[in-house]
């Protein structure tokens, strides 16, 4: 039988992105008609650019997982393919990233989210920490990218 300290990193390593889209999907539903019109679009372009910029990235960079590297068994069954990036951090970072440029304080709170599921998959022993960091920095780009010069032609378009 695993440990509570095993147990909490198991539910942040496997379960705590869920937290991220509940959180995330509350406060979409608290925003205005016209937030949530400039949310969805933010969000329709920056998540699937941070995807295809991640797929994209692990052409070029291969990270083998550390329990094949290090010979162990992991606290949570995964493939033993390319750790790089973490699409768990990815996505809990994209929701954060697109939350934090609306809302510094809810967004902060789900970028903390992502930081904790990014260092309980690291403790669980299926990502180094260069996946976490290499998923937060895909997304800070794009989102920053995506905020700064597509999202303003998206909106202009859409009226």
């Amino acid at each position: 039988m695993e440990n509570f300290q095993d147990m909490l990193i198991i539910f942040g390593a496997k379960y705590l992105i869920f937290f991220a889209i509940v959180f995330a999907g509350l406060y979409f539903l608290s925003l205005s008609r016209e937030s949530k019109r400039r949310t969805i679009v933010f969000a329709i372009i920056a998540l699937p650019l941070s995807y295809v910029a991640a797929k994209i990235s692990s052409y070029f960079y291969y990270d083998a997982r550390p329990f094949v590297v290090g010979n162990f068994t992991s606290l949570i069954p995964h493939a033993a393919d390319n750790g790089f990036p973490s699409d768990h951090t990815l996505l809990a970072s994209g929701l954060a990233g697109i939350i934090l440029l609306f809302d510094k304080k809810k967004g902060a709170v789900l970028a903390g989210v992502a930081i904790l599921v990014g260092v309980s998959r690291v403790l669980a022993g299926v990502h180094h920490a260069t996946d976490i960091v290499g998923s937060m920095v895909i997304v800070s780009v794009v989102s920053f990218l995506t905020y700064k010069f597509l999202l303003p032609i998206a909106l202009r378009a859409k009226k």
